[in-house]
């Protein structure tokens, strides 16, 4: 981890274009592309308020999260429009009937594929960090898969590094930033877990929702979305 607090000196200052990457949408829902650098929702400082719920709810009032991705994770995120729609997505993120997954850049060669098991829980002397608890900690687990390094976008491609993709059985808090420091191989650009050689190597933390599978919650139809992060040239197989 960095020296010194994660959020010392910290300024939001979220990208104003485009205001909204809108992937779908209809009365009821709306899909986006969430950049990095972003709130998913408002912070608690007015300072912090400009976030994806914010900017919807310009066109949406009702509109609230039933998910969220980290200020620094880019990717897809649907919102719930309506009473209705909110409820419902809620239920199938709770009752996990949702496909979620991830790419990432990491440091070093990463094995083929493997998994992460390791419990989780908020570290309060350092929020909003998370920390590695045997004892109280919640169970959260990590799959993961090395791809190419032919999927990685030329800007982004130096050496010693791993494309990965990334599959969350559980859903907890910075739970694939962490994981994967745990294993040695930190995201890069990531700022809580993180070596600063690592963190220093990219703007932006490499970590990207590019796929997300999910049933209408009126229609019943099941809807998947795919987004494809700068860092990468292609996306690999779901």
């Amino acid at each position: 981890m960095p020296s010194g607090s994660p959020l010392e000196n910290f300024k939001y200052n979220p990208p104003k274009e485009p205001f909204l990457d809108i992937l779908f949408h209809d009365e009821h829902i709306m899909v986006v592309n969430k950049p990095s650098g972003l709130l998913s929702v408002p912070g608690r400082l007015a300072e912090n308020h400009d976030s994806i719920i914010s900017r919807i709810q310009t066109m949406h009032p009702e509109a609230m999260a039933v998910h969220r991705l980290d200020m620094d994770t880019s990717g897809i995120m649907v919102v719930g429009l309506t009473k209705e729609a909110i409820s419902n997505l809620g239920k199938q993120f709770n009752q996990k009937t949702v496909t979620k997954r991830y790419v990432a850049l990491v440091d070093g060669i990463i094995p083929d594929e493997g998994e992460v098991n390791l419990p989780l829980r908020c570290d309060l002397e350092n929020r909003p960090l998370q920390i590695v608890d045997f004892e109280q900690g919640k169970e959260s687990r990590t799959l993961y898969c090395r791809l190419d390094n032919s999927f990685i976008s030329n800007d982004y491609n130096r050496p010693h590094i791993s494309a990965v993709k990334l599959i969350p059985v559980t859903g907890r808090s910075h739970q694939l930033r962490i994981h994967m420091a745990q294993t040695g191989h930190a995201i890069l650009g990531d700022r809580f877990y993180a070596s600063e050689e690592v963190m220093n190597r990219t703007e932006r933390l490499c970590l990207h929702a590019f796929y997300l599978k999910f049933r209408h919650p009126v229609s019943g139809i099941e809807y998947d979305f795919l987004s494809t992060p700068e860092f990468l040239k292609a996306l690999p197989e779901i």
